[in-house]
């Protein structure tokens, strides 16, 4: 058993704390990784503060893990010690159920593993990446490409591939018109991976602040949902929206904005009910969908894409001890685009 720094919460209104956790001995297809850098999420926020249901704690958040190979298991094949890796939302899956073979562990049968707030297969609570070490199974690490600086890899494992994977599914490609709605830390990584995909991409903000930031990512339009007028501007406007923000917002003005047989997909996710109306779908054959991260295969696809179109999230580093400054940073939008923990000031 390894003991290693870490940064806790113990309840839903506490602030973090500095701490030791206990990581597991290697089985023989575990590695352990050193993280070297940490972003935070929107989802890290929800979990500690316990919207999303009961969370045991103490709690260490992080999805977006970032490192390098510290040591290897005996039978480990697929990497090896220095190897620059990654690890997203989830470390296991029961890898037998129909999604698991087919590649989207995401969507596993019996509930997939969570990083943190998940019980892993030997009944132990999962911590996440706001540590310096983490022990995973090879199947569930990534390969970070040599020219994303670890730093810049931390936020693609959850914004990248949250945002990602319904592009890819429901083909944003050339001739698509495709929305964004939300410039932050999804909405960002969203407009780069639409516009390298070839879809005409437009933004969809409560206001005009981050228009510059918009085109120069790859937008091609950018309007103020503040303004009514916009969605008089854009009805029956785009094939599909990919929603990335949680607040509950008018979802039948949203739908009115797409084409015929256009959906629109949500990877944000509110902690209240939505609601909407029927007749908005009903109307020009519309949808209205939900998506969660990728499966470990697709999240590689993403990372080598990113390499490829050189696509990196906007990041502001910060320190183990600024952690509660940027959550209530992240609450107010006051973030370009993601926060990312040195986790080397544990």
């Amino acid at each position: 058993m390894l003991n290693v720094k870490a940064r806790a919460v113990n309840s839903p209104d506490s602030d973090f704390y500095a701490t030791e956790i206990t990581r597991r001995d290697l089985d023989k297809n575990d590695i352990l990784i050193e993280i070297k850098y940490a972003g935070i999420c929107h989802s890290d926020i929800h979990t500690a503060h316990g919207e999303w249901g009961p969370v045991h704690y103490p709690l260490v958040p992080g999805h977006e893990i970032a490192g390098i190979v510290k040591e290897v298991g005996s039978d480990v094949s697929k990497y090896q010690v220095d190897d620059r890796v990654g690890v997203g939302c989830m470390v296991d899956s029961c890898g037998e159920c129909e999604h698991c073979k087919n590649g989207e562990e995401q969507y596993c049968t019996k509930g997939m593993v969570g990083t943190y707030a998940g019980t892993d297969r030997y009944g132990e609570p999962t911590q996440g990446g706001y540590s310096t070490h983490i022990v995973v199974h090879e199947d569930f690490v990534l390969r970070i490409p040599d020219n994303i600086s670890l730093d810049a890899a931390a936020p693609l494992l959850c914004a990248g591939i949250t945002t990602y994977s319904p592009l890819n599914h429901w083909k944003a490609y050339e001739g698509k018109n495709v929305a964004i709605i939300g410039m932050g830390g999804l909405g960002h990584m969203a407009v780069q991976i639409a516009h390298a995909m070839g879809a005409e991409v437009t933004v969809l903000s409560r206001t005009l602040s981050k228009k510059e930031d918009g085109l120069k990512l790859g937008a091609s339009n950018y309007y103020a949902t503040s303004d009514e007028s916009t969605f008089e501007q854009l009805t029956n406007s785009f094939d599909l929206i990919i929603n990335t923000v949680s607040a509950n917002l008018p979802l039948d003005d949203y739908l009115k904005l797409l084409r015929l047989d256009g959906t629109l997909v949500n990877v944000g996710a509110p902690a209240e009910p939505v609601s909407l109306r029927v007749a908005s779908l009903i109307g020009h054959r519309r949808s209205f969908a939900g998506s969660a991260i990728g499966g470990i295969r697709e999240t590689q696809e993403m990372l080598d894409f990113c390499s490829e179109h050189n696509i990196k999230p906007q990041i502001e580093l910060i320190s183990a001890d600024q952690i509660d400054e940027a959550y209530e940073r992240v609450l107010s939008s006051d973030v370009k685009y993601r926060f990312v923990i040195d986790t080397s000031t544990m």
